[in-house]
C-alpha cells in the first residue's frame, strides 16, 4: 500500500492491488483542537471513530450511499480502526447541522447574529437549542490552516446550486436522524460536520466519519442548561482544558496530561456505549 495523505487524525493509503483500486482509511489515535496536533494521543480513539462511524453508516444507508467496502478487509495491524472504501470526487465543503448554539457558530451569532448566512432569533445564548436544525457549511481547510463559514449561495457557486442543495437536505436529513437516534439515549447531538464525495456515475456519497466524538458536539441530556458550557462526550473536554494554558492555539501544541487524556477516552467510549448499546473492547493488531 501507498500513503497518499495524511490528515489530522486519518491516513490515507491507497491499495491498488485490486481494479479499480481500493483506498484504506485509517483512524489513528491523534487528537486536534483548534486544526493543531496535539503531540499526545487519546489510546483506543481511532478504533472508537471507527466503529461508531460504521454503526451510523448502516443505519443511514436508506437516506444516502457511503463509501465503506468492508471493515475487515484491512491490513492486520490496523484492525478495528481502518475501512477498506471507495475513491471518490471528494467536495470542497464541509458541511455541518447544528441544532443548537454552541461553538464557532455561537461566535458568529454573537457578531452578527447569523451563522453561513442563516438568520437566527435575538436573544439566543450558549447552549441554546435553534428552532430548527441548520445547514452551516465551512470552507474545507488545509492542515494548519482554518475553516471559514460559507453561505449556501457560495455552495451552490462552489459545487453547483443542485449539488449545493442535495449536501443541504443530506446534511439536516443524516443530522435529524441521528439526533433522534441519540436523544433516546439520553444524548444531545448539537452539531455535527459531514462529508461528501461524488462516485464515478455522480452519486454524492457519505464519506470520512459520521456522528463521532470528533466530529460532533455531543451533551448530556440531563445536563443540558442553556447559558453555560455543557458536559460533553467529545473533544470540547481538550478544548476546555487548552483554554486554562498559556498556548496561542498555533503549532506546536501542548503535550496533554494523563489524566485529561484518561477523561477523554473515558467521554469517547461512554458515548459509543450509549449510542449503540454495544460494550467497547479495545481491538489488538
Amino acid at each position: 500500500m501507498k500513503l497518499v495523505h495524511s490528515g489530522k487524525v486519518r491516513d490515507v493509503y491507497l491499495d491498488d492491488s485490486r481494479d479499480p483500486a481500493d483506498l484504506i482509511l485509517v483512524a489513528s489515535d491523534r487528537l486536534s483542537i483548534y486544526d493543531v496536533v496535539l503531540p499526545t494521543p487519546v489510546p483506543d480513539k481511532g478504533v472508537i471513530l471507527t466503529q461508531l462511524s460504521l454503526w451510523w453508516f448502516e443505519r443511514l444507508a436508506d437516506l444516502v450511499g457511503h463509501h465503506v467496502i468492508s471493515a475487515t478487509e484491512v491490513p492486520a495491524e490496523f484492525a478495528g480502526r481502518a475501512i477498506r472504501c471507495r475513491r471518490l470526487e471528494m467536495l470542497p465543503v464541509e458541511c455541518i447541522a447544528r441544532g443548537y448554539l454552541a461553538g464557532l457558530g455561537l461566535k458568529e451569532y454573537e457578531k452578527q447574529g447569523t451563522v453561513s448566512g442563516v438568520a437566527l432569533p435575538p436573544g439566543l445564548v450558549e447552549g441554546s437549542k435553534l428552532p430548527e436544525p441548520i445547514f452551516t457549511p465551512t470552507t474545507k481547510a488545509a492542515v494548519g490552516e482554518h475553516d471559514e463559514f460559507m453561505t449556501f449561495d457560495e455552495v451552490a457557486a462552489t459545487v453547483g446550486a443542485g449539488t449545493a442543495a442535495r449536501l443541504r437536505d443530506l446534511t439536516l436529513e443524516i443530522y435529524r436522524r441521528g439526533a433522534e437516534t441519540a436523544a433516546a439515549k439520553g444524548i444531545l447531538v448539537a452539531d455535527t460536520k459531514l462529508e461528501f464525495g461524488l462516485a464515478p456515475d455522480g452519486e454524492i456519497v457519505l464519506a470520512d466519519e459520521v456522528l463521532t466524538p470528533d466530529s460532533s458536539r455531543f451533551w448530556s441530556a440531563d445536563r443540558w442548561e442553556p447559558g453555560r458550557p455543557q458536559f460533553s462526550f467529545d473533544k470540547q473536554f481538550v478544548r476546555d482544558w487548552s483554554g486554562t494554558l498559556d498556548w496561542d492555539r498555533t503549532p506546536p501544541g501542548p503535550e496533554v496530561p494523563a489524566d485529561v487524556v484518561e477523561a477523554t477516552r473515558a467521554r469517547y467510549v461512554e458515548v459509543y456505549e450509549r449510542i449503540t448499546g454495544v460494550r467497547f473492547e479495545p481491538v489488538s493488531a
